[in-house]
């Protein structure tokens, strides 16, 4: 089956009026991106925000020694470069890819022109800027106060929650630098997780065997921020894209196709296939 890919696939596009999302789909450009790809490193100028579909991109502050720690996940529930919005050209954070997959890119410039409309699509991304900042700040207090089993299953749980299967792609390193701590600890409370059936560690590969093992291991933390995430975040507004509606991204393709075959999913889309390395 050939892979279909639709702006709508991204929640917050998907939660447009049909007006808002006319305006914005020319200047849409689909990226594919690869694990480790670098979007911004702290400091770069914004030129590019980005609605993850498929792929799976961490916000990650590093300091100056090299560690680093995940301060959030952003999937196909949100955006990448919301800083802009707020008049800041100037990246905080390093943004790197966790989980290959696509996105729609748009020129900071187009976003900002929507935004300062002060119509659907700006009070849409304050919701989500809170939502956000509700992971963030849980994030913080999560790598505070609770154990690093915790801290795992809530990083798989997060993950696991954008992706259409049950299976990631990510080496103890690359998890061990997203939650900032040694690679033996990762490999400890891995080993007791798939010891315990709730997961299969091989190879770079977790496949979850057990998710509600997952969430009764898991600290409040992963609760906090989906309840948070429910409460402010966006669904499709009447009069917005037909497809939309009450549909998660998960359901918006079948047999390679829109499934309801709307007009909007056979607009051309520019395609734009990068591949971003630090030093770019």
């Amino acid at each position: 089956m050939p892979e279909t890919y639709c702006p709508f696939q991204n929640q917050l596009l998907a939660a447009l009026p049909q007006a808002e999302f006319n305006r914005v789909s020319p200047g849409l450009a689909l990226v594919h991106l690869a694990q480790g790809d670098v979007l911004c490193e702290s400091g770069d100028p914004v030129h590019q925000v980005y609605f993850p579909t498929t792929a799976i991109v961490s916000m990650l502050s590093v300091l100056e020694d090299g560690a680093s720690t995940d301060i959030a996940v952003i999937g196909h529930e949100g955006m990448l470069g919301i800083a802009s919005m707020m008049g800041d050209d100037t990246a905080t954070c390093h943004h790197v890819v966790l989980s290959a997959g696509y996105c729609y890119s748009l020129h900071v410039q187009q976003m900002r022109a929507e935004f300062n409309l002060a119509g659907p699509f700006m009070h849409l991304l304050q919701r989500y800027t809170l939502a956000l900042m509700c992971q963030m700040t849980q994030n913080a207090v999560c790598n505070r106060h609770h154990s690093l089993e915790q801290q795992l299953c809530r990083w798989i749980l997060l993950n696991l929650d954008r992706l259409p299967s049950n299976s990631l792609s990510m080496t103890q390193d690359l998890i061990a630098s997203m939650l900032g701590v040694r690679r033996e600890g990762v490999s400890e409370a891995a080993g007791k997780l798939q010891r315990d059936g709730l997961i299969h560690y091989s190879r770079g590969q977790i496949l979850v065997h057990d998710r509600a093992g997952l969430e009764q291991r898991v600290c409040e933390c992963y609760g906090a921020v989906k309840r948070e995430f429910h409460r402010l975040h966006v669904t499709a507004p009447h009069g917005g894209p037909a497809h939309a509606q009450n549909t998660s991204p998960a359901m918006l393709i079948a047999n390679g196709r829109c499934a309801t075959r709307c007009g909007d999913c056979h607009n051309p889309i520019r395609t734009q296939h990068t591949t971003l390395h630090h030093g770019r």
